[in-house]
């Protein structure tokens, strides 16, 4: 498609989204580079203004809880330890503490790609106890689940895993009913591995309109027309928008790697609090790969700013500029909260591509 004719498709989608809307109306996106999309094209000013699009808690950086960052924290500081992350989790503030000031202290932390470059950095250091920070939703959690096998597989025993992983749908779940939120954008990477049968709930559970979408303009715009076709017609359904990557019944290689290895657990989402089985823990055949029971982890109780307002932006309650700290004491190069660490948090995204409130 060329430019004029994908110029013309968006006039007519932003058209209909505006001649269709049938009251003011919020949706929420759950994916952080459906976040960073519509901040960097500017979705929102193509938008009427009685239509708000608003981010949840869909960054795994940005939700993992600070007692979790104080255990990393722990666990990097141990002699002999070489402790590795995503370059994300650096910088994220756990109190008046990082793991990027632990590194600037000596301790020896290390930058990857993905758990396998963890994993051999164990091999090349025999000597030496090497621990990945595992964190991300189901489209990482699989990688990680493979990489904990080849472990086993290869008797690597001198490598851990300090597991952050965290699932999607309990997420949405706990988050949605009761919430101001109409329809919600549903993560297109994640759906790839589920399946978009995994959002059925939200139509039939919660009846609220959701979409699986791609992120390209045109995948979101497309996207956002379907739910406001549905609210228009008090319809409650789950439309497939992005099916040259999404199937019904999702990845099933990926599914039974992450059922191997790991089980379902409560976990601790940073601005939600505890969600049962919304996490993954990993099963007793897997146990030799727990950092948590590798070691002795002393965890210190942190805090966070008190005026950080992370955990309402991820609960959709505010947007980043409603924060007070947001472009001042807070910005990517000296971040106080997580949202405005990772690329793809709502805070960065905001800071980036436009600091000012659009809806003001």
């Amino acid at each position: 498609m060329n430019s004029l004719a994908e110029q013309k498709k968006i006039r007519q989608l932003t058209d209909y989204i505006s001649h269709t809307l049938p009251r003011p109306c919020t949706i929420m996106e759950v994916c952080g580079t459906h976040t960073m999309s519509i901040a960097r094209w500017g979705i929102r000013s193509l938008l009427p203004p009685e239509l708000r699009l608003i981010s949840g808690p869909g960054c795994p950086v940005c939700v993992t809880d600070t007692a979790t960052i104080a255990e990393a924290l722990a666990l990097a500081s141990m002699p002999g330890v070489i402790f590795t992350c995503f370059g994300d989790m650096l910088r994220v503030p756990a109190g008046d503490q990082s793991l990027a000031q632990l590194r600037t202290e000596g301790h020896d932390i290390r930058i990857v790609l993905s758990p396998l470059d963890a994993l051999e950095l164990a091999v090349d250091n025999p000597g030496r106890q090497v621990v990945f920070f595992a964190v991300g939703f189901e489209t990482t959690a699989p990688l990680t689940a493979a990489v904990a096998e080849s472990a086993r597989m290869r008797g690597v025993t001198n490598f851990t895993m300090l597991t952050a992983h965290k699932t999607m749908p309990a997420a949405i779940a706990a988050l949605l009913p009761g919430s101001a939120v109409d329809a919600l954008l549903c993560p297109g990477h994640v759906a790839a591995v589920t399946g978009s049968e995994a959002f059925a709930f939200i139509p039939r559970g919660l009846g609220k309109p959701a979409v699986v979408s791609g992120f390209e303009p045109l995948d979101i715009l497309v996207a956002i027309a379907y739910l406001v076709r549905d609210l228009a017609s008090n319809k409650a359904t789950l439309t497939n928008c992005y099916p040259r990557v999404v199937g019904g019944a999702g990845n099933t290689t990926a599914l039974n790697m992450l059922q191997k290895v790991f089980r379902p657990c409560a976990a601790v989402w940073r601005g939600l609090g505890k969600i049962a089985d919304s996490g993954l823990y990993l099963r007793s055949a897997y146990a030799d790969f727990d950092a948590r029971q590798r070691f002795q982890i002393f965890a210190a109780d942190l805090t966070d700013n008190p005026a950080c307002r992370c955990g309402k932006v991820l609960r959709g309650e505010i947007a980043p500029y409603d924060c007070p700290l947001f472009g001042g004491a807070c910005t990517p190069e000296r971040p106080a909260g997580a949202c405005m660490v990772s690329s793809e948090g709502s805070c960065a995204a905001a800071y980036q591509y436009g600091r000012s409130n659009p809806y003001a």
